[in-house]
């Protein structure tokens, strides 16, 4: 994630571009919108017309280059509708927004990564469930696995907009290649090449859970994904709402099944030491091991292909790329682990609704894939503006039909647990305490 790095300067571009458009188009609202509508690279974007002049803000946490993105995913439409988006990113987001609308200064939109969080705003009364507009949208583009994390008693408070996957496993294909091994595609070959790598003296995996005050957060990703293809889709929801307990045998043995790689010193951790290490690596740096030919596979999300060195190809032919984290019983469908934002609403006025209309359009999703670097579930993105491979892999695979998909389980859960003990509970299980020990310590802080 990133954050706008010159607001001002996007400002004064956007109140000049108003002026511009007044002065072409006359005085009147209508006569800006008429010409845009009447403008070919404008004929998508007839139905959001008759707002222009109006203003919505967006807060949300990206920043930087991937906000300067943004603000180009959504140029053409503002200059077709009139309609100025004011976007602000901002590192204490999931801490401010609260803070914000419960000072009665809330933003007309939210890019919401957390669906714990988004219901907490819904329970509460301060979102505006979407027009009708927005609803047929995202119905018509997400599928109903996505559209739930959302909806909140019944009420559909906001379509999904980026995405990501994060059951990948990164390789070397140049080293796979040179060594003969084959991308495994299901778990008994996951294994099965684990012990061949072990036996020719490398260490098969490399992890990394270090991240200042999240540390243990990417060993949680690892037991989501490990419930999702030891047990089932219901089971795992379940799980993060606490309808089991924490420390139920289903979950254990999800963390033992982790355990048979975490914590298994032939298998980890390669170019770092043993399994202890692991709770002291960064999970930034985790992986780069394999450039190196000190470990061959490290399993994190589509958004790790911004940590390898510069000057790294990340291609299927390249000096480095991720396959799918397999499958244990294939015949249960495909198991993926993912997230995302939904864009939720404050306010209800009408250029809002369009924004959010707009946004969960097929139209948007393109837009902005072209840009580069994202990634998202909308049916209607069209692989080819897809540049990045790994991102195009992951489409690939949110497009699957095969695909059952379930939102990172931690974002599910209370920020106490998904946030507190769970992170924690999992560096104190790679430090040599034992599962029961551990689920019991979670689940007792689950008030």
């Amino acid at each position: 994630m990133a954050f706008a790095r010159s607001r001002q300067a996007l400002a004064i571009a956007g109140v000049l571009g108003l002026a511009l458009g007044v002065t072409a188009c006359g005085t009147g609202n209508d006569k800006k919108s008429n010409k845009a509508s009447n403008s070919p690279e404008c004929a998508a974007y007839e139905k959001y017309q008759g707002h222009s002049g109006k203003k919505v803000s967006i807060y949300s946490s990206i920043r930087e280059i991937e906000a300067d993105r943004l603000a180009q995913s959504w140029k053409q439409f503002e200059d077709c509708t009139g309609i100025k988006i004011d976007h602000e990113g901002s590192a204490e987001f999931e801490a401010q927004l609260p803070v914000r609308v419960d000072g009665g200064n809330a933003p007309d939109l939210a890019f919401i990564p957390q669906p714990g969080l988004l219901k907490r705003f819904a329970d509460a009364g301060k979102l505006k469930p979407v027009g009708d507009d927005t609803k047929a949208m995202a119905e018509q583009n997400y599928s109903p696995d996505w559209l739930k994390y959302s909806t909140v008693d019944g009420k559909f408070y906001g379509a999904p907009l980026g995405s990501n996957v994060k059951s990948f496993v990164w390789y070397s294909p140049k080293t796979f290649k040179e060594k003969g091994w084959t991308v495994p595609t299901t778990w008994d070959e996951l294994i099965k090449l684990s012990d061949t790598i072990a036996a020719s003296g490398t260490k098969p995996w490399c992890v990394g859970i270090e991240s200042g005050d999240a540390t243990g957060w990417p060993a949680t990703d690892w037991i989501e994904d490990l419930m999702l293809r030891t047990t089932s889709p219901e089971v795992y929801d379940q799980w993060t709402t606490h309808g089991i307990p924490f420390n139920d045998p289903q979950v254990a043995a999800a963390v033992d099944k982790a355990g048979t790689i975490l914590k298994n010193e032939k298998y980890v951790n390669g170019g770092f030491g043993g399994v202890k290490s692991i709770a002291t690596t960064a999970f930034g740096e985790a992986g780069l091991p394999i450039t190196a030919g000190k470990c061959a596979m490290h399993r994190q999300a589509s958004f790790y292909a911004n940590q390898w060195p510069k000057g790294t190809t990340v291609a299927e032919d390249g000096d480095v790329f991720a396959f799918y984290f397999p499958a244990i019983d294939p015949a249960k469908g495909k198991p993926v682990l993912g997230g995302g934002e939904f864009v939720a609403a404050f306010a209800d006025r009408p250029e809002i609704q369009a924004v959010q209309t707009y946004l969960a359009s097929g139209e948007y999703a393109n837009s902005r894939a072209k840009i580069g670097d994202w990634v998202s579930a909308n049916k209607k993105l069209d692989l080819a503006n897809v540049p990045n491979p790994v991102d195009k892999l992951s489409v690939q695979i949110l497009q699957d039909e095969k695909t059952v998909f379930r939102f990172d389980g931690s974002d599910m859960m209370p920020a106490a647990v998904g946030a507190g003990t769970f992170w924690k509970g999992m560096v104190e299980w790679i430090n040599g305490k034992d599962t029961a020990t551990v689920l019991n310590g979670i689940e007792s802080s689950w008030k």
